[in-house]
């Protein structure tokens, strides 16, 4: 099988504003046909990162290849990109058609091609029959399918995306999302995409580049991310968490023995991540930790009472007062056929291998 070619390579990238660091020595790869999405909080660098590739900022140090060719200073309209933005970007005084057609005039494509591709690119999105409709005639996924038919049409290097379904509604990025991953696995385009919705990077992505403080904190699958995060802030940000304070007392073959203030002791494989010191943070996943009945084995248990109940739907969540500093969360499918109420006292367990152990000087430095 042949290996796929590396579309996009960043080396050192860095971006200032006056004092604020917006990317510090930032480096990344892409492979050709990949949707790799930056995820962060606000002013965590993921949108200075796009910008820079795009052509609409300079950095101040650092280079950018596209396809193997140096990119770094060269103007936006010479690197063969496609770019869809949160608010459409579509030029109103132009038709749909209109629309469609401009990065290929740019591009000087031949006007029966260029018929041909339109086409081509509605049919794409399923919207053949606005060709000839002004942008303000159409809803607002309407506007947002033609903004992905315009950057797909002259089959970029790659296409950039920008928050391009913050303005939709639940329902309609629902949708969108399905028909962004369609059009991708149908083309095998190149898409770099920014998005703060944790779900949606979830849910669409080859690979998630998780960004703080101008920096890749981890990149990896979106499993890898969620199951496996390598820091504290990896662990914190992505999804729902246990995070406890507390020490470890003891060492064996591969496990750690801990001490959680209101748990007692508990036995967590060391895994991958490095612990330096006695004082740590253990990690587990709500949907790890069980309800269990007096027959249920697990590695840990402990005893508890039920302080709220949230049912949303199939899922069920718990909080858990194990009279520590925090309730534990518990996450399971909704079953009425054993139903927990507040104030019921259950015993939590979990596996060994589900959790994870972070140094303490990773809470203090966050």
């Amino acid at each position: 099988m042949n290996e796929r070619k590396n579309k996009l390579a960043i080396r050192g990238l860095s971006k200032r504003y006056g004092a604020a660091v917006a990317l510090d020595h930032v480096n990344l790869d892409m492979i050709d046909g990949e949707f790799l999405t930056m995820l962060g909080p606000s002013g965590s660098g993921k949108t200075t990162l796009l910008w820079s590739v795009a052509g609409l900022n300079n950095p101040d140090e650092g280079k950018i290849w596209i396809d193997g060719q140096e990119a770094t200073h060269r103007p936006a309209c010479g690197r063969d990109i496609g770019m869809v933005f949160q608010n459409y970007a579509l030029f109103p005084h132009m038709t749909v058609a209109q629309n469609i057609s401009f990065p290929l005039e740019m591009r000087k494509v031949p006007a029966m091609d260029r018929k041909t591709a339109i086409r081509q690119a509605l049919a794409m999105v399923k919207l053949e029959h606005v060709a000839e409709r002004y942008c303000n005639q159409l809803s607002g996924g309407q506007q947002q399918r033609i903004a992905l038919a315009r950057a797909f049409v002259a089959n970029p290097s790659i296409v950039l995306m920008d928050e391009p379904l913050g303005a939709l509604d639940k329902k309609l990025r629902d949708h969108l999302q399905f028909e962004i991953k369609r059009l991708h696995a149908e083309l095998g385009m190149t898409v770099l995409y920014v998005t703060h919705d944790q779900e949606e990077a979830m849910v669409m992505s080859d690979r998630i580049c998780l960004m703080n403080r101008g920096q890749i904190e981890q990149i990896g699958t979106p499993q890898e991310l969620y199951f496996q995060p390598k820091t504290l802030f990896a662990a914190d940000f992505l999804g729902e968490s246990n995070l406890i304070a507390g020490t470890i007392v003891g060492e064996e073959n591969d496990c750690l023995t801990l001490e959680l203030p209101g748990i007692g002791t508990v036995r967590v494989r060391s895994g991958n991540t490095p612990v330096s010191g006695s004082d740590i943070v253990h990690f587990t996943r709500p949907e790890s930790l069980s309800v269990l009945l007096d027959a249920d084995l697990r590695d840990n248990r402990v005893r508890g009472q039920v302080k709220e109940v949230f049912v949303s739907g199939a899922i069920t969540k718990l909080f858990v007062d194990v009279g520590g500093a925090s309730a534990l969360r518990v996450s399971q499918l909704t079953d009425y056929s054993r139903c927990v109420r507040k104030g019921d006292i259950v015993t939590i367990g979990w596996a060994d291998n589900v959790g994870n152990v972070f140094s303490g000087k990773q809470r203090e430095a966050a």
